[in-house]
């Protein structure tokens, strides 16, 4: 897997100060996506475990509240080994601070039917998730006002909730100080 780039304060992307990590790679190419030059895999530098390190250590802060996974797309089959291994050291050190990711891909539809790869590794990746941003960005649907997502299809899933109980749970922002935030 390759990386477009990391951002270490980031406040647009999940609520706090969070690290953002954008992958490199995605198929879905949504006519007016922000950050087209992640479409292609081979884009930005090669995802190594000094690249998890690096990570670990900007996340060390108390102000940093937790990781955001962009792209490209995250749940391309063929990132999401390499982001398990992060999530997995990233639970193991910072089990306090929340973890959301942004897919193209719809979590009923594409993510829980085991339509991305191997459903073990889809599986592991939606344990460490609080929150799931899901849903391709639509450029007619395309709205400024919302919070931490670009059009009005987009939904901001509360992934252990909705794993839990079988159906799809929407994360509201009311819920900043639970499981969208860790304490």
């Amino acid at each position: 897997m390759n990386y477009a780039t990391i951002k270490n304060c980031d406040i647009a992307n999940g609520p706090g100060v969070r690290v953002s990590l954008f992958v490199s790679g995605c198929t879905h190419r949504c006519p007016g996506c922000f950050n087209e030059v992640a479409w292609n895999f081979e884009y930005g530098e090669p995802f190594t475990e000094q690249t998890i390190e690096m990570i670990l250590d900007m996340l060390k802060p108390d102000y940093i509240k937790g990781l955001t996974l962009l792209g490209g797309e995250p749940f391309e089959p063929q990132n999401q080994p390499d982001i398990v291994k992060l999530l997995r050291r990233v639970r193991q050190a910072y089990p306090q601070k929340s973890i959301w990711a942004f897919s193209g891909y719809l979590f009923e539809r594409d993510i829980l039917a085991g339509r991305l790869g191997p459903m073990e590794i889809t599986k592991e990746y939606l344990s460490y998730l609080d929150v799931l941003v899901d849903g391709p960005f639509i450029q007619a649907q395309k709205d400024l006002s919302l919070r931490f997502r670009g059009s009005r299809n987009q939904r901001l899933i509360d992934v252990p909730e909705s794993l839990r109980r079988g159906e799809t749970v929407l994360w509201q922002d009311w819920q900043t100080e639970g499981k969208g935030l860790r304490k």
